[in-house]
Order: structure tokens, then sequence, then C-alpha cells
């Protein structure tokens, strides 16, 4: 499985009505964090049948950032059956984005 992008117009369906839980990634191709942590993500959604990675570009999705109050990039957020269950702020290292989950 490779990670989806998220926009406004699939955000229910991929997200919302996800029959797995959904590990979010607030991100912006300029943001140096961001790019060290996309290829980890790549490597988790390659590895993870039974989780969905989403890569949400806060430039181009500025109201979804809003709606989860993103301050800063990266922001990983989990979300199980549509509901925050899990967040975490900056780049991590593989390990501590899968004990995010």
């Amino acid at each position: 499985m490779s990670a989806v992008n998220i926009n406004r117009n699939n955000f229910q369906g991929e997200v919302l009505n996800s029959d797995r839980p959904v590990l979010l990634d607030f991100w912006a191709p300029w943001c140096g964090p961001c790019r060290m942590v996309g290829p980890v993500l790549d490597e988790i959604a390659a590895e993870r049948a039974d989780i969905k990675i989403g890569k949400i570009n806060v430039d181009e999705q500025p109201e979804l950032a809003g709606q989860f109050g993103i301050m800063s990039i990266p922001t990983l957020v989990v979300m199980k059956n549509g509901k925050v269950v899990n967040q975490a702020l900056g780049a991590r290292p593989k390990d501590q984005i899968l004990a995010l989950l």
C-alpha cells in the first residue's frame, strides 16, 4: 500500500470512514523535517497493510490544517473510527512513529 494524498474532497471517505487506523502526515514541500519523515512513512505504508497513511499538504489544504489546529509541521495525527487518538509534533524515527499507533 502507498500513502494517500488527502484533501477536503476525499477526507470523509479516506479518513473518517476508514475501516483501519489512519496516520495523517501534515507537511509542506519546503519543510526540511517533513522531507525526512516522508520516506519513513512511505516505508511504513509499504510494510503495514493494517494502517492507512495519509499525507496532507498544509499549503494546498489550509482548511484541513485549521480543522486540526496545526501550527507546526510535520505533525503526525493518528485517527481511529474518525477520532484523533494520538498526535506528535516534529520529525521522528520510525520506531517512535510506529509507537504512536
